[in-house]
């Protein structure tokens, strides 16, 4: 046999050994604890999200999926440390949409975001909501925007963090109603929604469940909700899109793994969060924190994620926000 062929035979017997092995991997896959790691703190809403859905996937693959916590630097701490681990399926990540703006806030990463992590699936997204303290004469958007026009740089928004969701939304919203609003920084969310009921400060977007207790009690007004269209979890409030077409923005939660883990365990991982994400037990316990469960395809959550940083980056280059 010529040297060419026979070494070619070695190369295609290595190829289909790889493969192999690949495949039996993922059958025997987890063959022990798989480790979540969440790039933020206990309590908050990825923590909470990743902690159920590991509880399904324990139930149905047959081994404990652990939340470990890794906090620090905006969620890059613990990002990095999941871009770090083996990729054999048994450290995988869980984020916030914070994942898509870090790259723009950020002037230096040890990671790249698209490349060091293979995505698996989206897990849930939800909107959020403008809110207005009771005495701003503004019962609707409309309202809000003629007011704002009206006196320009007097109304008032608060944030918590320069580069949080709610600032970043609000500087879109400044740009495609063409108002003038005032950031006011906070550093604790206690503080801050103490000033927005008491009338300190005048706008805020936020979470459903966030400013639902305060709306209950009439402490607050809402203005719009941020989903496509009008939504059961914040019943009766229009949509932002009824008065700008095409303006969308929610909160989301990816499961991610290192680059190159195999295909197969992601196609597993991903099949047994979609099943977990379609129970109603689930449904409902994500519900309740004003989220809608998704289980994309991979494809799926890249598309998404891409999209993401294309618009908040430029909305970050636009107002020169960054966090170092």
């Amino acid at each position: 046999m010529p040297a060419k062929e026979q070494a070619m035979k070695h190369i295609l017997a290595a190829v289909a050994l790889a493969v192999a092995a690949t495949g039996a991997a993922a059958q025997g896959y987890p063959a022990k604890p798989v480790r979540i790691i969440v790039p933020n703190g206990p309590g908050g809403l990825v923590d909470i999200g990743a902690r159920l859905v590991a509880g399904k996937l324990s139930e149905s693959l047959g081994q404990q999926f652990i939340v470990d916590n890794r906090v620090g630097a905006g969620g890059t701490i613990g990002t990095a440390a999941a871009v770090r681990a083996t990729p054999d399926g048994y450290t995988l990540l869980a984020v916030f949409d914070s994942h898509a703006t870090n790259p723009h806030l950020f002037k230096k990463l040890e990671y790249d975001t698209l490349t060091d992590l293979a995505p698996i699936t989206l897990v849930v997204r939800g909107p959020m909501v403008l809110v207005a303290q009771n005495k701003l004469p503004a019962a609707t958007v409309a309202d809000f925007v003629r007011l704002a026009k009206a006196k320009p740089g007097t109304i008032n928004f608060l944030t918590v963090g320069p580069g949080s969701p709610a600032r970043l939304l609000m500087e879109l919203f400044k740009t495609t109603a063409g108002i003038d609003v005032t950031m006011v920084p906070y550093k604790a969310a206690g503080p801050a929604m103490a000033d927005l009921v008491s009338g300190v400060v005048d706008v805020m977007f936020a979470t459903v469940p966030t400013v639902t207790p305060m709306l209950k009690a009439n402490k607050l007004r809402s203005l719009a909700i941020t989903s496509e269209k009008r939504s059961d979890i914040a019943p009766g409030v229009p949509a932002m899109s009824e008065f700008y077409p095409g303006f969308r923005y929610e909160v989301w939660i990816g499961l991610f793994a290192p680059a190159r883990t195999p295909a197969d365990i992601i196609a597993r991982v991903n099949a047994q969060t979609a099943k977990a994400l379609a129970t109603p037990d689930l449904k409902a316990r994500f519900a309740e924190k004003g989220l809608e469960t998704v289980g994309s395809t991979p494809a799926q959550l890249d598309q998404w994620l891409r999209f993401e940083m294309d618009r908040w980056g430029k909305v970050i280059r636009e107002n020169r926000i960054t966090l170092n």
